[in-house]
């Protein structure tokens, strides 16, 4: 169900406590030569979209949030971001907003790395503020995360060749965006596995963090290989992450406060 395309009288009638509400993560920042700044907005939106489709009834899906947490993308003209704690109370309000109309099970699906640090503050303060609702979950994973595997599987590049604006990003916009992609700009970028620690990398192990602009990594704001993106890539990538979401959503519907605490060992 798209809550966008209902009417109050109808949300009224769904036992939201009984539904997962899904609410897609995105970003407005550059994406290189070659994408449109709505990258990260259009790929978490079509994975939010074809797991409501393929979980009918059972998934209330919110309009994807655009705007997300960009600082390291300033130094390009026409990125967009807010502060951390902007961002944290946007999370929190929307959040706060479905558990008011009795949401209890709630997934912040991310489309965006930079979103990765101020949302876990906001499940952190959500869980102070409904300590009293026992049966509330929220839950946030970006979609790499569940869809590791499919990266893993379908990526050409090697380590340091997923990242922004790469290989994989490219590839899931040739398939929902066509036109909006200009391949003839599509170049490798960004330093790979030059920095043993601190390898850019979706799927890269860091056993060390720091900050970075992203002009310090990339003069194009590219980091990968978009040179290998194709079309067929690009709905393997998306099946992928699709089906990891419906994975762990038809999981996530089975919990309840004795399931995550389990069985006591005396």
């Amino acid at each position: 169900m798209l809550l966008e395309n209902m009417k109050w009288p109808d949300v009224r009638k769904l036992d939201l406590g009984q539904m997962t509400t899904l609410i897609p993560l995105g970003s407005f920042e550059q994406h290189g030569l070659h994408l449109p700044f709505t990258t990260d907005t259009e790929i978490v939106t079509h994975i939010a979209r074809q797991v409501e489709a393929r979980m009918p009834g059972e998934v209330l899906l919110l309009p994807t949030m655009w705007l997300g947490h960009s600082p390291h993308h300033m130094q390009f003209p026409g990125s967009l971001t807010v502060e951390p704690r902007v961002y944290i109370d946007m999370v929190k309000a929307l959040v706060s907003s479905m558990v008011h109309h009795g949401a209890r099970k709630i997934f912040l699906l991310n489309g965006h790395g930079g979103n990765e640090a101020p949302v876990p503050v906001a499940l952190r303060e959500l869980k102070t503020q409904f300590a009293n609702l026992k049966d509330l979950f929220v839950v946030f994973a970006s979609y790499w995360w569940l869809g590791a595997k499919t990266i893993k599987e379908v990526r050409q590049s090697g380590m340091g060749g997923v990242g922004h604006a790469c290989e994989m990003e490219t590839s899931c916009m040739l398939l929902i965006s066509n036109d909006k992609v200009d391949m003839t700009q599509a170049r490798k970028a960004g330093p790979g596995e030059a920095l043993r620690y601190r390898v850019i990398d979706m799927q890269a192990p860091n056993p060390v963090t720091f900050v970075n602009e992203f002009h310090e990594l990339s003069d194009s704001g590219v980091l990968g290989e978009p040179e290998l993106a194709t079309v067929d890539k690009g709905r393997q990538f998306l099946e992928g992450y699709a089906d990891s979401v419906v994975e762990f959503l038809n999981d996530f519907r089975s919990w309840t406060p004795e399931k995550v605490k389990g069985t006591p060992h005396i």
